[in-house]
This record gives C-alpha cells, structure tokens and sequence, in this order.
C-alpha cells in the first residue's frame, strides 16, 4: 500500500506566525502518526520561515514513522541530514527565496553535481528520492545518479485534473511504469488533494509514497486532523479495490 507522509510545514508557518509553541510541532507530528500517517515530512528553508534548524533534531527524536527531510542540498543541508540520518532525504532543486518547489531537476545536467551529493546521503544509510517532473529521461539519469526513489512533481496533474483528468494522469502512468523497469521506488507530491488523489493513486497502484502538506492543512481546518488523515488514507486505500 502506498504511504501517507504528512508534510507538516504549514504547521509550522503557523507557529512562527504569532510567535511561542502553538502548535506544538512535535505534538502534531506524533498525532499525525496517532490517526494514521505513515511518515512525516519537513523542508527546512534557509530563512527558516516554517521549520527550523531545531525541529529538525527534535522530531528525529519523537517520531516513530519514517521522516523524510527535503531540500535543496547546499552544504547547511547535507550536514544537517547527515547529522540527523531521516530515513529518507529528498533532494530538490529550488532556490534560497524560493516559495515552493515548481520544477523537477534536470537530472541529466546536473547529474555531476546529484551523483557525489546522493554517494554522501548512501554513506550515512539514508535513502535518497529526487524530484523530477514526469519524464523518462529525467528518470534516467537519475537513477544513473545513484537515486533510490524518484518523487514526481504532481503540480501539472492538479492543475488539468478538472478539465481532463486522463490527459493529466498519463505523463505520470508513464514514467511511473518506466521507473518501475529501471527498478526505481516512485514517490509523488505537489498539489494532491482530496480531489485529485483517489485517481491518481488508482492509475498508478505501486506508488510508494505520497507526501501531502498544503491541502492536507487546508482540509484540516474544516475536517479535523484526524478525520482528514483517514480521508487521504481512504484515498490511497482505494487503489487496492
């Protein structure tokens, strides 16, 4: 079955926003666990505008699921993963300033600089997935890098999800079964929703992981956390009908 990783950043957001502990950060993610989340997820920015430096350490110590740690790997980043050793590092490629990822890497030229980053994660036992759009090639060369998984940039297939949702899904079927060939894990995130999951997962049932934060929160605010953890739980459940 594929598993839910609860990206908690927007939790996060919401601490930092008026200052103290509220949300507690660490009780959140043990309550995610709690009502069903099988891993936790954090993208610690420079700026540190939703998780610090600290939190990172912390939920190493408090979670009992897999943690997975994304990121752009700048030298802060690589030394604080291997500091930590999650179960999983994701590898992004955005920039300092940057909002939120909206790209995949370029796998093929970057490849010099993925391949020695990836062989550093491989020393400390730290499985390693990177972030590419749904193309072939991309998912090529990144196993030619030394990756474990891929994650698959879902944004485009929540953008055309409503208009066409078998258009939008087929990039993805499609790198998914190649990646499959090559022996590659398959993660997927960006934009999943309640919405568009359920399709999703069904047209592509050997899927990982999903790791889901923005709408997840969203739907929490109306939901319940617990109630909304089930629901995306459900979603996924429905691929193995």
């Amino acid at each position: 079955m594929t598993k839910l990783s609860v990206n908690i950043n927007k939790f996060a957001t919401l601490r930092n926003a008026r200052g103290g502990n509220n949300p507690n950060l660490l009780q959140v993610a043990r309550d995610c666990e709690q009502f069903g989340g099988q891993g936790i997820t954090v993208h610690p920015r420079p700026d540190e505008r939703h998780i610090r430096r600290a939190d990172v350490t912390d939920l190493k110590e408090c979670i009992t699921t897999e943690f997975n740690i994304e990121g752009y790997p700048s030298e802060d980043f690589i030394e604080l993963v291997c500091t930590v050793k999650p179960a999983q590092v994701t590898l992004v490629p955005d920039a300092p300033d940057q909002l939120t990822s909206n790209a995949g890497w370029n796998t093929k030229e970057k490849m010099d600089f993925l391949s020695p980053i990836i062989a550093r994660f491989h020393q400390e036992n730290i499985r390693v997935s990177v972030f590419i759009d749904p193309d072939k090639e991309m998912a090529d060369y990144a196993l030619r890098c030394g990756a474990d998984r891929v994650e698959l940039y879902t944004e485009p297939y929540a953008a055309m999800y409503v208009s066409n949702r078998d258009k939008a899904v087929a990039p993805y079927v499609d790198c998914a079964l190649h990646c499959r060939k090559l022996g590659l894990g398959i993660n997927a995130g960006h934009d999943l929703s309640l919405e568009n999951l359920a399709f999703f997962s069904e047209q592509i049932p050997f899927l990982d992981e999903v790791s889901i934060g923005h709408a997840l929160v969203c739907d929490a605010l109306y939901l319940g956390l617990e109630k909304t953890i089930k629901a995306y739980l459900a979603c996924l459940a429905s691929s193995e009908q």
